[in-house]
C-alpha cells in the first residue's frame, strides 16, 4: 500500500513526478490534489553557512545521543552557545529522518499509591538506592548499586561488581556520605542487603532515618527507578560491558539535561541550589534541645 499523501511538501512532490512523467498538466494537478499553485512553485533556498554548521553539529549530538530527543539536544546546543529553539531543532530533526524510536508503554497501576509521603525539599534531605542488575559480554553477571539524591536527581554511587553484600553496599554509602555530607532520609526497598542487621545497626548509630517501601511496589521508590530506566536505555542497551565503569554517572552527573530541572544537570542544579560545598561527614546528633551534641561522628570504612 501506497502512504498517504498529507503534508505539503508530500503533495508539491508528487504533483511535480506527476507533471514529469506527462500525466496532467500542473493546473490539473494542483487541483486534484488540491495544492496551491504557489506551493507547487515554491523553491526551496540554499541554507546558509550558519545553517549548514548548525546541521552539522546537530547531527554530530544526534550520533553521539541518539537516545536524546529535540529538547534535550536543544539544550545541549544552548549550552555550547547556539541560539536555537525546540521547535527550529525538531523541524531539523524530522528533515533529517532522526527520531527516538518510542519504548514500550507499560499498563498504569490501579489505584491509589501506599508510599509514604515524605518528599525531599532540600538538598540532602532523602537519598533513595537500590539494585540493578546486567552482564558483560562475556556472559558474567553484575549487580550495581545506585544511590540518588531525590532532590538534585544527582547519583553518589554507581558501582558495579560480580556480587554487592551489606558490608559493600556501607562501604561505598560512607564513601558518598564522606564526599556530600549525611542525608536525612534512607528510601529503599526491603531487600536483604538493605534490612540486614549491619546496616540497621550502622544507620541508627549514624541517625540516619530509613523509609522502606511496601513489598511489591516499586512506583513508591520511583526517583532511583526512573534514573534505572534512564540508565538502562542510554547506556545499558547500547554499550557492550567488557569491564567495569562508572563513565555514565559522570555523564549523567555533569553533561546530561534533565527535563525536571529544567534541562540543567543535577550538578549544575544542585551547585544554584546550594553554592556552597557540603559538610564533609555524619552530622552530629541531636541533643534533643535543638542543640548539636559536641559529638564527632565520622563516616567509618568497612573492611571487607
Amino acid at each position: 500500500m501506497r502512504k498517504k499523501i498529507i503534508s505539503p511538501g508530500h503533495r508539491r512532490q508528487m504533483a511535480r513526478q506527476v507533471v514529469a512523467e506527462g500525466l496532467c498538466s500542473g493546473r490539473a494537478v494542483c487541483r486534484i490534489l488540491q495544492l496551491s499553485r504557489a506551493t507547487y512553485g515554491y523553491r526551496q533556498r540554499v541554507p546558509s553557512s550558519a545553517e549548514a554548521q548548525l546541521r552539522q553539529r546537530l547531527l554530530a549530538l544526534s550520533t553521539q545521543h541518539p537516545r536524546y530527543g529535540y529538547r534535550r539536544i536543544t539544550a545541549l546546543l544552548r549550552r555550547e552557545g547556539w541560539r536555537v529553539g525546540k521547535r527550529q531543532i525538531q523541524r531539523l530533526r524530522r528533515a533529517e529522518g532522526l527520531r527516538v524510536p518510542p519504548t514500550k508503554r507499560k499498563l498504569c497501576r490501579r489505584g491509589t499509591s501506599t508510599g509514604l509521603p515524605t518528599h525531599a525539599t532540600h538538598r540532602g534531605q532523602v537519598w533513595t538506592w537500590a539494585f540493578i542488575a546486567d552482564a558483560t559480554v562475556r556472559g558474567g553477571a553484575l549487580r550495581m548499586l545506585t544511590i540518588v539524591d531525590e532532590y538534585t536527581r544527582e547519583c553518589h554511587v554507581l558501582r558495579a561488581d560480580r556480587a554487592l553484600r551489606s558490608r559493600d553496599v556501607l562501604h561505598w554509602l560512607a564513601a558518598a556520605i564522606g564526599e556530600h555530607g549525611a542525608p536525612e532520609y534512607l528510601r529503599s526497598d526491603n531487600g536483604s542487603e538493605f534490612i540486614a542487621k549491619i546496616v540497621q545497626q550502622w544507620l541508627a548509630a549514624n541517625h540516619i532515618k530509613t523509609i522502606y517501601i511496601e513489598p511489591g511496589s516499586p512506583w513508591q521508590n520511583g526517583f532511583v527507578e526512573s534514573f534505572h530506566g534512564r540508565f538502562r536505555d542510554e547506556c545499558l542497551n547500547r554499550e557492550q560491558l567488557w569491564t567495569l565503569t562508572e563513565d555514565f554517572r559522570r555523564e549523567y552527573n555533569h553533561f546530561r539535561p534533565h527535563s525536571r530541572l529544567g534541562y540543567a544537570s543535577p550538578a549544575q542544579f544542585a551547585a544554584q541550589r546550594n553554592p556552597f560545598p557540603a559538610p564533609v561527614g555524619l552530622r552530629p546528633p541531636s541533643a534533643g534541645n535543638g542543640q548539636k551534641q559536641d559529638v564527632a561522628i565520622t563516616s567509618t570504612k568497612i573492611a571487607d
